[in-house]
């Protein structure tokens, strides 16, 4: 038996780790209202891409469960340790909260698709292939990890790898039906400046709780947070751009 003792450079900085994982859990969490309030007021999805709201639904579903697993699960945490001996578990419970908050969500915008207005867009067939891989895939290594193949950390690091993808992709198709249509309208900026506000801030608390805990590989110990943050941001300047600059005076 040991006690594991976490050594912090200031609890200033500890404090201000916390404020930031809440003011982003809000933001980030906040960010699906404005897309959603869209959908009721206009009783319409045009303009809002289907791909990217199947896809939101797959990788909020399989981060949660990364998170899930990571914060509240012993042994996953004990194998997590193994590899960052010296590390902290990098999901902290607003990352968790945001999980449940962000698939719930979610659904409920893909709900709103199939009840309103869409003409005549609809999910390619890329979409559900890549959705149907992504299921396989989590599927076989769940199988892998009870009969004792992979660890369990493996099987949530896979789900997080495939968040990651769906993070790396998700946004292409919305960014090309914007350029495709010309406008934005149908596609909440509200949401795109409440997103970006917490993608930066997610990144901030990463590095804030590296340094504070001098553990710089935490940074990677939860890729698909970072990359999350980052990724999300680039589009969301990409969104801001076509928004505020190409496509502000177009009106459908």
């Amino acid at each position: 038996a040991y006690v594991r003792v976490t050594i912090i450079h200031s609890d200033e900085v500890f404090f201000v780790c916390i404020a930031v994982g809440w003011i982003y859990f809000v933001a980030w969490s906040v960010s699906f209202y404005p897309q959603i309030y869209e959908n009721f007021k206009r009783k319409c999805v045009v303009g809002l891409n289907l791909d990217y709201v199947v896809l939101n639904v797959l990788g909020h579903f399989v981060y949660g469960m990364f998170n899930l697993g990571l914060y509240w699960i012993p042994s996953v945490q004990l194998q997590y340790y193994e590899i960052h001996p010296m590390g902290v578990i990098p999901v902290q419970t607003n990352d968790v909260v945001f999980s449940v908050h962000a698939t719930v969500f979610s659904i409920l915008t893909a709900i709103q698709c199939i009840i309103y207005e869409r003409g005549d867009q609809k999910v390619s067939p890329y979409t559900w292939a890549f959705i149907g891989a992504s299921s396989g895939f989590i599927f076989f290594s769940t199988i892998a990890a009870i009969t004792y193949s992979i660890t369990y950390l493996s099987l949530l690091y896979y789900c997080s790898y495939v968040k990651l993808i769906v993070t790396l992709i998700k946004y292409i198709p919305q960014a090309h039906l914007n350029y495709k249509r010309q406008s934005t309208v149908g596609y909440s900026i509200g949401g795109v400046l409440l997103d970006i506000t917490g993608g930066l801030l997610s990144v901030l608390q990463m590095f804030l709780l590296a340094y504070n805990n001098d553990d710089w590989d935490s940074l990677f110990g939860d890729p698909t947070k970072f990359g999350l943050g980052l990724f999300s941001v680039m589009f969301d300047l990409l969104f801001i751009v076509q928004h505020y600059v190409l496509y502000r005076f177009v009106e459908l």
